[in-house]
């Protein structure tokens, strides 16, 4: 059984794995719904999607027809003005929802950018309104790269966030200024009841110049074994929520390891995968 837990302020119990809907940016129907009888047959009741995932929206948007009373549902908009308003009224048709649980400002990690979306004019004040006029319920942000603790810090220090997403993985974490600035990051979380989601947790390393062999825009851990002790790491370490992988074939084996989760593996375990596998930060 997949644990679950409070997501930050909202008060929904969403499961610490979270299903991360890229998966279906580039799968016909057939295969979105093969893959959601997956998620739903694990428990999982959080889907995250965006707008810029290709097709996924339209792929989850019969499913919210027939279990939106049963899932936690939030997207992304990737738009930094004011026209994000429309971006996510387009969402809600793809969706074919009345409401998103969550609206994110998607991958705020530029610097003019973030000035941008938090300004006057900004992201940020489309989705303040769509709140205000009962279209999403909280807000968010998220964001990729070795700076994205330390923006996403300074977001909250401006406008007080419901949930921030940023990648986390014991590679990740070997980098000593990125963790400690996911550690402040975290710390004002915690004080704060703000959600904290993580991403790219069974990232093996960039695909380099090798053939992409998944979904996915990085090389993923393929094996159960390696992939159980990933999950596990990420899971064990902190009360966080992790995000699923963006490819429905490897998908099953994260959700397997979340539901077999019992404990954060040892440091002999992790060096093990690290080394046999020779994983590699994917952000330098």
């Amino acid at each position: 059984m997949i644990p679950k837990q409070a997501f930050g302020r909202t008060g929904h119990m969403s499961t610490r794995t979270i299903f991360g809907a890229a998966a279906l940016s580039r799968v016909s129907q057939e295969e979105a719904d093969r893959t959601m009888e997956t998620v739903l047959r694990y428990g999982v009741n959080h889907i995250d999607t965006a707008a810029s995932y290709g097709d996924s929206e339209l792929r989850l948007g019969p499913w919210m027809e027939r279990i939106r009373d049963q899932v936690f549902l939030a997207t992304k908009t990737g738009d930094r003005t004011y026209a994000a308003r429309d971006s996510i009224k387009r969402s809600l048709d793809r969706l074919r929802v009345s409401t998103i649980d969550l609206i994110q400002l998607h991958n705020l990690a530029d610097p003019a950018e973030w000035e941008t979306a938090l300004g006057p004019d900004g992201a940020l004040k489309a989705c303040i309104e769509a709140k205000e006029q009962g279209l999403v319920r909280f807000i968010g942000v998220t964001g990729h790269g070795l700076s994205i603790a330390r923006m996403h810090l300074r977001a909250l220090q401006r406008y007080d966030f419901d949930s921030v997403l940023l990648p986390y993985s014991f590679v990740m974490m070997q980098n000593r200024e990125y963790a400690s600035e996911l550690e402040a990051l975290w710390a004002h979380c915690r004080r704060n009841n703000v959600a904290f989601q993580t991403i790219k947790a069974i990232t093996r390393a960039p695909w380099g110049d090798q053939p992409h062999t998944a979904a996915t825009w990085y090389d993923p851990l393929r094996e159960q074994a390696d992939i159980d002790v990933a999950v596990s790491w990420v899971l064990g370490t902190r009360p966080c929520f992790l995000n699923t992988v963006g490819d429905i074939d490897v998908l099953p084996k994260v959700l397997d390891a979340a539901d077999r989760f019992t404990g954060q593996p040892s440091d002999e375990d992790v060096r093990r995968v690290m080394e046999q596998r020779h994983m590699e930060p994917l952000f330098v």
